[in-house]
This record gives structure tokens, sequence and C-alpha cells, in this order.
């Protein structure tokens, strides 16, 4: 299970990268910057994702389990979600599962490809064998979920409205501990399934489309709605990540050997400016994840942190990707109070330095110099994927090969006999057993070429 939700937090991250588009023309079509029938066209094209995300959740986890991320497991996605909304509507108008029906339906889509994608009917049903039975079985399956959805749903939506009201009504306190959450789930990975109940879900917001009600759920989908009460669980996050997490690299550099400083000044300026302009974060985070789990801790409290003070301070700025300076100035004009985050940036930049600082001297950890007195970079992606392939046990042990933006994740025979220190002299900066048959190997952006380059190698 842990393992199926590490995948499913993986596979969300592609219908979530369409994302930043859809704000991007939402954005566009608000009348302040075009006006008439070209505001007319950006807002309902940027509408067209949003209100449909439902079904690119299930098109895109669908993609994103299935094997070799085939086209037929999409296309499966697809037809069983349209399939169980007509199901469950017809039963009971009623009933509105947002994108939870995408992302049941991609699971199932992606799992039942993987399991009969190859499948062999007998030759009277030939044609509808392989990858062609994928999409039908589905189908059938999808018709169970909408039944059990129209007939149960309102149970399950009934315990979604109690936890949303619990964090609702902690107000400061259920916000901070959401923060606090969303960093420490990184390592795991299932960060993106808490976003999806927070971001997609949580609260409702009534508004008219066309002269006609809609409702939009999840703070990121209200707020690009108009509605000037959503943001609270993504304000916070512009503080972490345009201010907080680059002083933090700052401290880290300070804190590097002066004969390694020149290479680390090199390695956390590229990572501390991406944070900043795109808030993108992991290429940073894992810099210290592993080496460094105390001040990984104290990011994952700041961050809970900033998004409580951001709440007090009644900041409601959202985002499309992430929270860097890039959708801090594309939706400034839809946030409310959005100046009040560079002060508060400010203020958690100092904190970040002085606490990481003193916590790295303190402690004396070590962050960079094992890294960088390895020299990992010399030779081709083909080259590391052969030593990455022995280092994983051979061809014989690897069952299954993928990657997310940092993380190489493997399926093998038997992950207990792989040694970490392998993988560390790789440049892994970490390595993670969810089970005895999965491992996963932290090596930051190049992770997604190396695994190109092990399918390619065993091919």
């Amino acid at each position: 299970m842990f393992n199926l939700l590490q995948r499913i937090g993986k596979a969300l991250m592609t219908p979530i990268a369409v994302l930043p588009v859809a704000a991007l023309l939402l954005r566009l079509g608000f009348g302040d910057i075009f006006d008439g029938q070209i505001a007319l066209i950006m807002k309902s094209a940027g509408d067209a994702i949003f209100s449909n995300l439902d079904l690119l959740f299930g098109v895109g986890i669908a993609y994103g389990l299935a094997k070799n991320n085939d086209g037929a497991a999409a296309l499966s996605g697809a037809i069983g979600v349209l399939i169980a909304k007509a199901v469950y509507i017809s039963i009971d108008k009623d009933v509105n599962m947002g994108v939870f029906v995408g992302i049941i339906i991609g699971v199932l889509a992606g799992t039942l490809y993987n399991r009969f994608h190859d499948i062999k009917l007998p030759e009277f049903l030939g044609f509808f064998g392989g990858k062609r039975f994928v999409p039908i079985i589905t189908a059938l399956s999808a018709i169970v979920v909408g039944v059990l959805a129209g007939y149960f749903w309102h149970y399950a939506q009934g315990t979604i409205d109690a936890f949303s009201n619990m964090i609702i009504g902690l107000n400061e306190i259920g916000t901070f501990i959401y923060g606090t959450l969303n960093r420490l789930l990184i390592p795991l990975g299932l960060h993106h399934i808490l976003n999806s109940v927070f971001w997609f879900q949580l609260g409702e917001y009534t508004h008219l489309k066309d002269g006609v009600e809609v409702v939009a759920n999840g703070d990121l989908h209200r707020f690009f709605a108009g509605d000037k009460t959503a943001g609270v669980y993504m304000s916070g996050f512009y503080v972490v990540m345009m201010f907080g997490l680059p002083a933090m690299a700052y401290a880290i550099y300070l804190n590097t050997p002066k004969n390694y400083r020149k290479k680390a000044g090199a390695v956390l300026a590229g990572v501390a400016f991406t944070s900043f302009l795109t808030g993108i974060t992991e290429p940073l985070e894992f810099l210290f994840l592993f080496v460094a789990p105390l001040l990984f801790v104290l990011h994952a409290i700041l961050t809970g942190l900033a998004l409580s003070l951001a709440q007090m301070l009644d900041i409601h700025a959202g985002f499309g990707f992430s929270a860097g300076f890039i959708d801090y100035v594309i939706n400034y004009k839809l946030a409310t109070h959005p100046l009040r985050i560079l002060p508060l940036g400010v203020f958690f930049a100092l904190l970040y330095f002085v606490l990481s600082y003193y916590t790295i001297k303190l402690f004396k950890l070590k962050i960079l110099e094992t890294e960088l007195q390895e020299d990992t970079s010399s030779g081709s992606t083909s080259d590391e994927a052969l030593v990455f392939i022995e280092a994983l046990g051979g061809e014989e042990n690897i069952l299954d090969t993928d990657a997310c933006i940092t993380r190489l994740r493997m399926s093998v025979k038997d992950s207990a006999s792989l040694k970490d220190e392998d993988f560390m002299v790789l440049g892994a900066k970490g390595v993670i057993r969810p089970d005895k048959r999965s491992i996963q190997i932290i090596l930051g952006t190049k992770a997604e070429k190396i695994a190109e380059g092990i399918k390619e190698a065993l091919k």
C-alpha cells in the first residue's frame, strides 16, 4: 500500500503539470490585461481545464501508473471517468466526487493496464485482446465505481466535510499542521496526495459561469474562480520558496569548508534560484534531507509557521504551478494583500538563515562535503546507467525502472542485498526502501536521465 501511494503521488505530477498554463490563461482572461473577445477566449480556455480536473486526473494518473506510460491506459482513464460520472449522476444528481473520481479511476485504469495489457483471449475474440482489452475492463469497472458512488459516496463526502470543517475550525493551527505535514511527506512522495485534498477538494465556492451557478472546490480552484477567501493553504509557500529556502542555502554555503565553497556555491546558487523563481524545491531539499534530517524537520516546522502567519495576516495568494516569483507576478492582481508577502518573506529569510546556520554549526552537520569530494560528473549517461545496473544487482535483479524529478524508483527482486554505499559513491543523496522489492535512489535532477539510460541498456 505504501509503495502504491508513492506511485500515485508520482503519477499526480503528470496532470498537475498542465495547471500553470490553465492558471495563466485564466489570469489573462480576467479583463484587466485583455478585454472583449480576447479576454473571453483566454478565460474559457483556462476554465476548460479547471472545470474538468476529474477527467484530467483520471487520464494523467492512469498514464503515470501504467508500465511504459502507455496511451491505452490514458484512454482507459478517460473512458472510466466519463462512465463513472454518468452512472452516479443518474443515481443521485447531487453526488459530486470532484477530483476523487479521477484519482480512483486513474489508479484503477493504470492497475488494470499493468495486469491485462498482454492478455490473450480465445481466437474468435482475439481482436479484443492485449491493450484493446484494457478500456473494456476499465469501462465495466467504472460502472461498478459509479454505482457504489451513487449510493454510498454521501457517506464518504460527510467524512471529507467533517475533516474539512475540523481543519478550517482549527484556523491557524490547522494551517500549521497542513504546512508541516506537506514538507514532512516529501521524502515519502505522498505530499501530492495531501495537496489533492486541500487544493482540489477542501471547501466550495459558488460562482456564475455563462449565467449558470457553478461550484468550485479546493483552495486552488476557488482562488482562480475569484473566491477572495481562498489561498489560505498556498500563500505561505511564497514566503518559504522565495525567501526561506534560499536563505537556508546561504547558511549551508557559509558552513561549507572554504576549500569546497566554490563548488558548493555553484550547486547552491542554482537550486536556490530555482526555488525562488519557479517554486521547485526538491533539488535543494534533497541536498540536506538525508544527510541532515534535523535541518529538514526544522524546515518543515518553519513551513507550517509561514502558512499560519500568512493566514493571520489575511494574505490570500494562490498559484497554478508553485509558489515562485513567476507565479507571484502572474497572480498578483488576483491575490489579497500580496505585498505583505515581501516583509514576511524578509523576516522568514532571517529566521531560516539564523536557525539553519547555528543548527548546522551546533550539531556539526556535514551537508555537501562528501558529495563534493566525489566527482561523479564524468562519463556519458549510458556509462552511468551501466554502473547503476551493476549497483542494483545486475539485470537479473531489476524488475521495473521509473523516475520522478529527483528520484530513481526501482522495482527489484531483492533490495536487501543492495548497499547504500554503492549508490552514495555514484552521487546519491539518500536511499529509501519502501519494501523488500522496492528501492528509491535520490539523485537530483539527473534521475530521469539515468532511468532512461537504464531502460535503454536493458532493452
